[in-house]
């Protein structure tokens, strides 16, 4: 039986291939008469050069080279757009935003791999969870998890002391970086220690963490049939006979990325269940003391659970919903904060006057203190938030964000689109299925930020920004920048993310002098792939040496 149904299969996948390649490549679309590149691969498109680590000369060349609006080649020739003209993404991420929805493909294996949390919903499924979360990151909650933070960041300032030792020596700060960015999750949104920092312990759930996105590259091609099983898997959640014959089969798929997969996902959901139900059973138990912890922890967690006890019947959220925002937290938030603190720390050796000017700073408020600063204080400080947002407009931890059209769809523009017949237009018409590529990259390096957009300045936010760019509607959440992206999907934790580097660099900064490390490797690389991240010279793996002293 088998064997006679596996040629009908691959008489189907290679017609489906087939069609694809000639409504690709054949078929006439409404898209074509916007200029863009061309792709190094007709069948792989231009996704697969923005995932090249060395994208950034096509980032530049999207953002300089065309209008607002590019047209991108999709795999297998289909057209995907790159999007950065305000209106536009107006449209796409607020006004829209249910016409532009993120790939079902994403939702899918998102739900599958992190849980039914923030990143894994849409719709009002997605605007349920965000009403409930978005008290946990309010202003007054920050302030109440500043101490929290200056804590972790006081045993991260140790823990490089203890290394350096006695003189100045060369530190992998990536390494610290990320060490300290779980760190601050895990206190600061669990309440749960993961790394003590002053001394190297490993932990399952941090080693997790840490290979959860290589592990998702061993998947391969597998990582396409996840979505073809999402309606088996949804069926099977209801039915635990069913889903326990599922996850026998799986331990049994002769397939190495499959077992690696599979031991991630099990400590990231053993460690998710063993931090809700303990914080659930202090809440449901008779230890007052216990309860008493949880209802008035300064952790996320233990406001999340206070909210979901208060709330509507309709808009709680179930255990298992409470326990994926713990892995989708962590994933989202560890190495987009460590990467952008090790590149503020990079620029600060590569420009050693503003790293001077914001230690004085830093110094000075302190003194006036008489130690660690307030939430009020460190938020206040207008170099070290010119350093930050300069840090971010600059460099954004992710270069886009991808949203797929669900029906067909008109994108008007703030600025008329020069078309290759010479023409222009005011509106696109976007058909059902066309991937948009939201350019946070060039967004927040448009013309509009004047000649020197592509330098690191952090004095023009000292000097007011222009009025082209505070005139010109962009949608984030965050500075007129896309960086933290905007509307009903941007990042609830931006605030939270903000207030970790802050804490984090008024700490060392005030502590340490950074320069770039002496040794003869290389110099440091930024590679574009996913979460921007640093190498030494083309080396694969991941780390930011730097020379470090006390002050």
């Amino acid at each position: 039986m088998l064997s006679t149904a596996l040629p009908w299969a691959a008489a189907a996948a290679l017609l489906w291939l087939l069609y694809r390649l000639a409504r690709g490549f054949l078929a006439p679309s409404p898209l074509d008469a916007i200029p863009g590149p061309a792709p190094k691969s007709a069948l792989a498109g231009t996704m697969a050069d923005l995932a090249d680590r060395n994208a950034w000369p096509l980032l530049d060349k999207l953002t300089n080279d065309y209008g607002q609006v590019v047209k991108c080649a999709g795999p297998l020739g289909g057209r995907m757009l790159w999007v950065f003209d305000p209106k536009a993404m107006h449209h796409i991420v607020v006004k829209d935003q249910d016409v532009y929805e993120e790939p079902a493909a994403a939702i899918a294996i998102g739900k599958l791999l992190i849980g039914p949390g923030l990143m894994a919903t849409t719709g009002e499924h997605h605007r349920r969870q965000r009403k409930l979360l978005n008290p946990v990151f309010s202003i007054a909650h920050m302030r109440r998890l500043t101490p929290v933070f200056y804590e972790v960041a006081n045993r991260l300032r140790a823990g490089i002391e203890t290394q350096l030792g006695a003189a100045p020596a060369d530190v992998d700060l990536l390494n610290w970086m990320g060490r300290a960015a779980l760190e601050l999750i895990g206190t600061g949104a669990f309440g749960h220690s993961f790394d003590r920092l002053v001394e190297n312990v490993p932990h399952p759930f941090a080693d997790a963490i840490k290979d959860f996105v290589p592990a998702s590259a061993a998947l391969g091609p597998l990582m396409a049939l996840i979505p073809l099983c999402t309606p088996l898997l949804d069926y099977a959640r209801a039915r635990p006979a069913l889903a326990a014959l599922l996850a026998r089969l799986a331990a049994r798929a002769p397939h190495a990325g499959v077992q690696r997969m599979r031991r991630v996902l099990a400590t990231l959901g053993a460690t998710a269940h063993e931090i809700y139900s303990q914080k659930q059973a202090a809440l449901d138990g008779e230890d007052a003391e216990e309860r008493m912890r949880v209802l008035e922890g300064r952790d996320l967690m233990s406001v999340l659970l206070r909210e979901n006890m208060h709330a509507d019947a309709q808009d709680r959220l179930p255990a298992e919903e409470i326990m994926a925002q713990i892995t989708t937290f962590v994933s989202a938030g560890t190495d987009t904060t460590s990467n952008a603190l090790a590149r503020v720390l990079h620029l600060l050796c590569v420009h050693r006057d503003a790293q001077e000017r914001l230690r004085d700073e830093i110094l000075e408020a302190r003194a006036q203190n008489g130690g660690d600063l307030g939430y009020d204080e460190v938020v206040a400080l207008p170099y070290l938030d010119a350093v930050c947002r300069e840090t971010l407009r600059l460099y954004p931890p992710a270069s886009f964000v991808v949203r797929e059209a669900t029906k067909d769809a008109s994108l008007p523009l703030s600025t008329p689109l020069p078309l290759a017949d010479g023409s222009t237009t005011s509106a696109l018409p976007v058909p059902k299925g066309t991937t948009l590529l939201v350019g946070i990259y060039s967004a927040n390096r448009a013309p509009r930020w004047g000649a020197d957009a592509h330098l690191w300045r952090p004095e023009r936010w000292l000097e007011g920004l222009p009025e082209a760019v505070r005139g010109a509607g962009v949608p984030g959440v965050y500075s007129h920048l896309m960086t933290f992206n905007g509307g009903a999907r941007a990042c609830i934790g931006f605030k939270f993310a903000q207030l970790e580097m802050k804490v984090v660099l008024a700490t060392l900064v005030g502590a340490f002098r950074f320069a770039c490390a002496e040794g003869e490797e290389g110099e440091v690389v930024w590679n574009a792939t996913g979460i921007a991240y640093p190498t030494v010279g083309q080396g694969e793996r991941a780390r930011l040496p730097l020379r470090v002293e006390r002050v």
